[in-house]
């Protein structure tokens, strides 16, 4: 393999200035773009790159360029090579996408090599596209992370190349289908365009027939047009360089040779170029097309690329001499756009998803909805804490990051949540030893988070404590409650209204004591930890768990004292927990679940409150995965879902699932066993409205040489029509229906692989009356394979690889080599169809946003000599309306804070949740006083009034984009689903001076 030019000299500071002084552009953006020849096709090369932020390589891998047996990849040696090439000769353009790479070089350069690419990227032939930190995930990803991680690449740019940094043009070249949401967000942010690699085989050979590779997308049923509209192109070779035309070290293309020599090859390369080019012509609208010249991780010795396209551009351009059509030329995304823009047409219109994507008649991409079920898991919660962090650093201010616990920073897991979100990440699809790296950079932000939040409620709370963060609660462990006799628990409550949450500690004593913030008792109860939870765990630790339930106030903690009594003290309940086999059911006041007595498995819910009662079968199963142990077969691995039979197997075979019942006066549970690797618990909490599901799957055995699919099914009498619906990115709802797509006539080769859908937050089933919603704590696959049913891919190991470049099987061995055990939750909903939104739009942002609780021993000093000290803090002085979600609470520059509001309903799905809601942010935080707000993009780097975006034509009609209104403080209104960000200028209040004590 050809060495690196890692050696490659930037020309010294006297020849930048005359080289990049002779650029034939002036200026950035649309006016920098090279002039084209209306009375010729002119083809826009793309000098590019794409670099994953990790997949077969960890990040730090990639960049540095360790370990090239894996992988030739040195990203570092890429930029240091584009830029010599670029300020070499000024015809020439490039793009670049990945920030977290691009922020790491930036690090590393001397000022001279930073103005140099200040220049580059204000003449525009360095154009930054996408600009996320990373190219996020589209299926697997929440919206809220996944905007956060654009914003924050964003952002990057603007302070550091100035405004013509900001991209225009959103870069989605390599992702595994692509979401409506995101779409949506990639227009909020202000981009003109939005240009993707991977669309369906099917759809992609319907498009080029009718010559609809470009299209106007309409991401949003709720917004006003075009405020969600984007401009799409679909890339003719995902983003790789036509075949033949590939000339970079890692290639074995020829390269064009024009001198005086027996390998001279002008005139067959131009030829193949041309009838290239011809060809493609054919496929889109108007007399320009587009070629990416560039893949993976190239460029490395880009004199190579740079070089070979000079010669092509001359030699096909020279052709026009004898009667050629076609003009070739250095360009962008964004100068291609333009043109496109200028042809004044209008454009067919798409309302759906690009959802499941397959690149073959059995290769749909959808096992990567479920692939590393623990890692999105991790990635959910992290971003959980994260949230936590920023709120807390922004409620407490300067006292966060400089306190009496050390230099707090919520940056470290900022930028590792950002990571995350990356397409061969949260998506799963990544190797193992890249997952490994992937956690343990979220567990350093964690760790770095801590002291922000104990800084902060030490601050706010006014008194010092040893804080205990106890991480490894699911399953049961926390040294402080099993060994102390008395404690305190401050639980966090990230949501804008107030929330009451179980609290579930491992403890050895009988009985506790508890008290709320005022120092009233609370309810508690000590249960056996679970047999699963004790086989998950291993030998020793705690035998018991202490429950009670917990309120804090919004934006704000509560405490609680917990003491343990003595032998002889009487309990604190007169109820205690029973423990009993084959339970027949379990309720609460709002919830009735009956179970059959011969099977074990739950055969009913019913919703008191709206006396509903439908019969529910649920049970796990697991798809046979097909072998790739011969060349023709497609096997399953962790992007491609293939099972080998449409019917899956019960997990349980036909035996009995073995059941037995926990019960007291605050929770009530149905504990039932499918196998020695399957269990889960059936759960009511008192004044709960919903089932929850804690099911833990693993190791799966495949001993028997088989990979397998987990599935979790639930069958009802629902008379459903095909029909399901899942969210797009925790978002916007959309319907699915089986075998089915809207934009063209699905041929379908799968019928369960190709029915599955990305639930990154909720599934339901509904008939004219009532609605069954299933929320998921972490993103999942699902489906309806059958009317009146839905189902769940919960968890997946596989034997062979998919032949999709991973280069291993999705095998996960976890800690003890055995097999990976992941528990997880599903809450269940049954409802009438008109009520549903009302409970699942609430629920899924409190699992999303979940409150997070903090333990010490209790008994601190004072924070400050005078401060009294509060067991109850409220950031808010008064709560959120219900359809409004505080999405972005986090510190920004000196003295300012970022502030994001969300409408979380859309249009008629609530009668009450779906109206416009006022909201007076004055007089909205008790922390803080806000002095000035200034509206912002949703990425937060423009000034709203500043944004201006490409307006495109759909063959519907025309639509103009409406005029920023005037900012009122204190009357901001929201519609649904409408996002507002803010920049406030705030003075923060002195403790106990009216800050949010309760």
């Amino acid at each position: 393999m050809t060495v690196p030019a890692s050696g490659m000299a930037v020309p010294g500071a006297a020849a930048l200035l005359l080289l990049l002084g002779a650029a034939a552009a002036a200026g950035c953006g649309y006016q920098s773009c090279p002039p084209t020849r209306p009375d010729l096709l002119n083809v826009h090369l793309v000098p590019h790159t794409h670099d994953d932020v990790g997949w077969l390589k960890t990040v730090e891998q990639y960049f540095y360029g360790v370990r090239n047996e894996v992988q030739h990849a040195g990203v570092q040696y890429i930029l240091d090579s584009v830029v010599a090439q670029l300020v070499a000769n000024p015809s020439r353009r490039f793009v670049y996408a990945e920030v977290a790479f691009l922020a790491r070089w930036w690090r590393q350069q001397d000022e001279a090599t930073r103005r140099t690419v200040r220049q580059l990227v204000e003449q525009g032939r360095l154009e930054m596209v996408g600009g996320g930190w990373c190219m996020s995930d589209e299926a697997a990803a929440h919206y809220a992370p996944a905007l956060e991680q654009l914003a924050l690449g964003r952002r990057f740019l603007r302070q550091e190349l100035g405004g013509c940094g900001t991209p225009r043009v959103a870069w989605q070249i390599d992702p595994f289908g692509h979401s409506r949401q995101l779409a949506a967000i990639f227009a909020q942010m202000g981009y003109d365009g939005l240009f993707v690699g991977r669309v369906d085989h099917q759809d992609k050979e319907t498009r080029e027939r009718l010559r609809e590779m470009e299209l106007l997308w309409r991401a949003s049923g709720n917004l006003p047009p075009p405020a969600a509209d984007i401009f799409t192109g679909i890339l003719p070779n995902v983003y790789n360089p036509p075949s033949g035309f590939c000339w970079d070290q890692l290639c074995s293309d020829p390269p064009v040779v024009d001198e005086d020599s027996e390998e001279n090859n002008v005139d067959d390369i131009v030829t193949t170029f041309l009838q290239i080019a011809a060809s493609q012509a054919e496929r889109y609208r108007t007399n320009h097309i587009i070629m990416t010249m560039g893949s993976d991780f190239q460029y490395e010795n880009a004199n190579l690329w740079f070089k070979n396209m000079d010669k092509l551009i001359a030699h096909v351009n020279a052709r026009q001499a004898n009667g050629s059509r076609v003009h070739v030329l250095y360009s962008t995304p964004s100068c291609y756009l333009w043109e496109l823009h200028r042809a004044n047409l209008s454009w067919s219109l798409k309302t759906d998803d690009f959802f499941p994507y397959a690149d073959g008649p059995h290769q749909f991409w959808t096992g990567y909805f479920t692939s590393r079920p623990a890692f999105k898991r991790y990635e959910r919660l992290s971003n959980n804490f994260l949230q936590i962090c920023s709120q807390l650093e922004a409620l407490a201010g300067p006292a966060s990051r400089e306190g009496p616990y050390g230099l707090g920073d919520s940056s470290v897991l900022r930028e590792a949540v950002a990571v995350a979100q990356h397409h061969d990440a949260v998506s799963g699809t990544e190797k193992q030893h890249v997952a490994d790296d992937y956690a343990r950079q979220l567990a350093a932000g964690w760790e770095s988070c801590q002291l922000l939040v104990a800084n902060a409620l030490a601050s706010l709370g006014g008194h010092k404590e040893n804080f205990i963060f106890c991480n490894a609660l699911n399953v049961s462990v926390c040294p402080l409650t099993e060994a102390a006799g008395r404690f305190t628990v401050i639980l966090y409550n990230p949501l804008g209204r107030p929330v009451s949450w179980p609290i579930r500690l491992p403890v050895n004593g009988g009985s506790y004591a508890v008290t709320d913030p005022q120092g009233q008792p609370v309810p508690s109860e000590v249960v056996p930890v679970s047999n699963f939870t004790r086989r998950l765990r291993g030998d020793g630790g705690a035998t018991r768990e202490l429950l009670f339930q917990a309120s804090a106030p919004p934006l704000g903690f509560s405490t609680f004292t917990v003491s343990r009594l003595s032998h002889g003290d009487p309990p604190v309940s007169p109820h205690r927990t029973t423990v009993s086999p084959q339970p027949r059911e379990i309720h609460n006041e709002h919830i009735r679940v009956l179970f059959d007595p011969v099977t074990g498995h739950l055969k009913e819910i019913q919703n008191l409150d709206k006396s509903i009662s439908l019969p529910v079968f649920q049970s796990f199963y697991w798809y046979n995965a097909s072998a790739g142990n011969d060349e023709s077969a497609q096997a399953s691995g962790a992007y491609i879902f293939r099972p080998n039979s449409s019917e899956p197997i019960p997990v349980s075979g036909s035996k009995r699932v073995s059941t037995y019942l926990v019960k007291n006066a605050l929770v009530q549970e149905v504990h039932q066993n499918f196998s020695s690797w399957c269990s889960q618990v059936v759960r009511l909490h008192a004044g709960q409205p919903y089932v929850e599901l804690e099911w833990t799957v693993g190791p799966i055995p495949v001993a028997d040489g088989w990979g397998k699919e987990i599935i979790s099914r639930f069958e009802t009498t629902l008379q459903t029509d095909a029909r399901f619906y899942t969210d797009s990115n925790g978002r916007q709802i959309l319907e699915r229906r089986r075998d089915y797509r809207p934009t063209w006539n699905l041929s379908q080769t799968e019928p369960v692989a190709g029915n599955y859908y990305p639930v990154n937050s909720r599934i339901f089933i509904k008939d004219k009356k009532f609605q069954l919603t299933v929320l998921t704590d972490r993103s999942q696959g699902g489906s309806s394979i059958f009317d009146g049913s839905l189902e769940l891919m919960v968890h997946r190991r596989l034997l062979y690889d998919d032949n999709r470049g991973v280069g291993e099987p999705l095998l996960e061995l976890g800690a003890d080599k055995q097999g990976l055990v992941v528990r997880g939750r599903h809450l269940v909903l049954l409802d009438t169809v008109e009520s549903a939104a009302d409970r699942h739009r609430l629920l899924a942002q409190e699992l999303f946003m979940a409150p997070y609780a903090v333990l010490a021993p209790g008994g601190g000093p004072s924070y400050r000599r005078g401060q009294p000290s509060l067991r109850q803090f409220s950031g808010l002085r008064q709560e959120l309306p219900p359809n409004v979600h505080l999405l972005t609470l986090t510190p920004w520059e000196a003295g300012t804070l970022l502030l994001r509001l969300e409408h979380q309903f859309e249009r008629g799905e609530s009668a009450n949740g779906s109206q416009p809601v006022t909201i007076d942010l004055l007089n909205l935080f008790s922390a803080f006083a806000i002095t000035s707000l200034r509206e912002m993009s949703l990425g937060a780097d423009l000034p709203l009034d500043a944004v201006s975006r490409l307006v495109w034509t759909p063959a519907t009609g025309p639509s103009q984009p409406r005029p920023v209104p005037k900012l009122d403080p204190s009357r901001v209104t929201l519609q649904p689903m409408e996002i507002r960000t803010f920049l406030a200028t705030v003075q923060y209040k002195e403790p106990g001076a009216g800050r949010g004590g309760l």
